[in-house]
C-alpha cells in the first residue's frame, strides 16, 4: 500500500481560536494508483498533500507513505524521505531564484547523498527529458511559467520517487502547456509504476488523468468516484 491514512486531523491555532482544517480523514491508495483530491479552495486538499509529503504533521491520527510511519521518522530520515520516497510538484513552482535550472534539479539529490558528478549528469538528463536542454543554466526569472514548471517536474522526478504529489501543477499554465506538463507526469507514473496523488479543483483534469476521485468538503472526505 502506497498511502494509508487513518483518522487524520489537522488544526491550527490556540484553543480559543482553533481552526480545524482536516477532520478524521481516512484513505488508502494502492501502489501504482492515480488518485485526485478534488475540492474547492479551503477544503483541506493542499493541507493533506503537505502531510503526505512530510512538510507538516497531523494533529492526530496515523499516516503511512511508502511503507513508512511518518511520525516515527527522525529529522534525517524525514529529509531523506522527502528527497527519495516522494516527489512534490507545486503550483507556484517553488524554485530557488538564485539557482539555475540544473542547480534546482540537483537539490533533492544532494539530500539523497548522491555524488556531485552523478547529480549533475542526472539533472542534465532530467531537464533534457522535459525538453529543456537549452535552458540548463537559466535561472527562474529567465524562463517562462511553463518552463519553470517543467524544471519543477524534473526536480520532483529525478530521484524516481515511489509517490508523486502534485498540488495544482497546471494551475498557472495555459491549456497547451498544462497538457504537456501532465503528460510528463503521467509518463513517469506509467514507466515507473509510481503512485500519483493529484490535488485539483478541475473536474475534467481529474477525470482524464486519474483512476479515482476523492472529494473533500470542509476537511472531510464526502465521496469517492471510481
Amino acid at each position: 500500500m502506497a498511502i494509508r491514512a487513518v483518522d487524520v486531523r489537522k488544526a491550527y491555532g490556540a484553543k480559543d481560536a482553533r481552526v480545524e482544517v482536516l477532520r478524521d480523514v481516512s484513505i488508502e491508495v494502492a501502489d501504482g494508483e492515480r488518485v485526485a483530491l478534488l475540492g474547492k479552495s479551503g477544503s483541506g486538499k493542499s493541507t493533506f498533500l503537505n502531510l503526505l509529503g512530510g512538510l507538516d504533521w497531523p494533529s492526530s491520527g496515523s499516516l503511512q507513505v511508502g511503507g513508512r510511519d511518518l511520525d516515527r521518522l527522525s529529522g534525517r530520515e524525514m529529509a531523506r524521505f522527502r528527497s527519495t520516497t516522494v516527489g512534490i510538484i507545486f503550483q507556484s513552482f517553488n524554485l530557488i531564484a538564485s539557482r539555475s535550472a540544473v542547480e534546482n534539479v540537483e537539490l533533492p539529490m544532494v539530500f539523497a547523498g548522491r555524488s556531485p558528478r552523478d547529480r549533475l549528469a542526472a539533472a542534465r538528463r532530467a531537464l533534457e527529458a522535459v525538453g529543456l536542454a537549452a535552458r540548463l543554466d537559466h535561472k527562474p526569472n529567465e524562463m517562462s511559467g511553463g518552463e519553470s514548471q517543467r524544471v519543477a517536474v524534473a526536480r520532483a522526478l529525478v530521484n524516481r520517487p515511489r509517490v508523486i504529489l502534485a498540488d495544482e501543477p497546471t494551475g498557472n499554465l495555459d491549456s497547451q502547456t498544462a497538457r504537456q506538463v501532465m503528460a510528463l507526469i503521467l509518463d513517469h507514473v506509467r514507466e515507473h509504476d509510481a503512485t500519483l496523488v493529484l490535488v485539483t479543483h478541475d473536474e475534467e483534469l481529474a477525470a482524464s488523468c486519474t483512476d479515482r476521485i476523492v472529494r473533500l468538503v470542509d476537511g472531510r472526505i464526502v465521496a469517492e468516484d471510481l
